[in-house]
């Protein structure tokens, strides 16, 4: 098969019909009829499922994967690609703020460079005020403490060979973050200016974002241990010289040191730091705890598919 489209279905029933109208097009465009749409349904609350599975009763082409519960975007995604067996494989979100018609700007990318990869990204940031200044924040702090050179505002959609994908897909990290992943998998990747719209509200909240950033980091880096280590050290190297301080006073000054107050901020301080070291070493010991179970990081309930000969019958 030439082609494959992977996208992932949450609340999204609103734009299905649309997305594998659009996919289908540009699908035939670029390939004729060798190709595949598969549609991962993320636990969706709403009617994605059953709007997927009859457009699928209607289309060989069209696959719908449906997991057990919401994984969550990026597990949801590497099934997927798990589930894709194009030379070439389409992965975009479903909610049509990238559109479908990407497909042939980064096929036609594709062949220009003989890449690998065709990755899209925002000139611009979409969202308000918080989301665009939060955005750079978050890509500027990954690349500092992980060293991995990600693309400031890159997007889901993205052009890949198979084999890129299939070494994508070697990575079995139960708590993964696929950005971090599709940048250490290495090949010839190449970026594309894309504008991306605003159709649907972002069903990423505050906190999920700061769970996301912690992930990342913590996926690719043990710089924040190493950061503990030397933050410790500096803070005992001030109380001694402090300790020395105050000796050196009572021994040489004129009355002893007083004053509560700063032993007790002194303790409150110091206090904080250890309880916030011991968390960032408990994250860390927490992600130990859950890669050697080797849990599967999405669980199949059914795959729907219709066969060409029983649509032909």
């Amino acid at each position: 098969m030439k082609l494959s489209i992977v996208a992932t279905l949450y609340k999204s029933a609103q734009y299905i019909e649309e997305f594998c109208h659009r996919a289908r097009t540009a699908a035939l465009e670029l390939v004729g009829e060798d190709y595949e749409i598969i549609l991962v349904n993320d636990g969706s609350p709403d009617e994605s499922l059953r709007v997927a599975k009859n457009i699928a009763s209607e289309d060989y082409h069209l696959c719908v994967v449906d997991l057990s519960k919401n994984f969550g975007h990026h597990k949801a995604m590497m099934t997927g690609l798990q589930q894709a067996v194009g030379d070439r494989i389409f992965l975009i979100d479903s909610d049509l703020e990238e559109d479908p018609e990407w497909l042939n700007l980064f096929a036609e990318c594709m062949t220009t460079h003989q890449c690998d990869v065709v990755y899209g990204v925002q000139g611009t940031r979409k969202g308000g005020v918080a989301e665009r200044l939060s955005g750079p924040l978050f890509y500027r702090a990954f690349r500092v403490l992980t060293g991995i050179s990600q693309p400031d505002n890159i997007v889901t959609a993205r052009l890949m060979t198979n084999q890129y994908v299939k070494e994508l897909l070697r990575h079995e990290e139960r708590e993964l973050n696929i950005g971090g992943l599709w940048m250490i998998t290495g090949f010839d990747q190449r970026s594309l200016m894309i504008v991306k719209k605003a159709s649907s509200p972002t069903t990423y909240s505050l906190r999920s974002k700061l769970s996301h950033f912690v992930n990342a980091v913590t996926s690719f880096s043990s710089l924040p241990l190493v950061f503990t280590f030397y933050v410790g050290g500096i803070i005992s190297l001030t109380a001694l010289l402090f300790i020395i301080y105050l000796v050196s006073l009572y021994l040489f000054g004129s009355a002893p040191p007083q004053g509560y107050t700063s032993i007790v901020a002194s303790i409150w301080l110091f206090s904080g730091l250890i309880i916030f070291f011991i968390g960032v070493q408990g994250i860390y010991i927490s992600k130990i705890f859950t890669e050697v179970k080797r849990r599967p990081y999405t669980i199949i309930r059914s795959i729907y598919r219709v066969e060409r000969q029983e649509l032909s019958k």
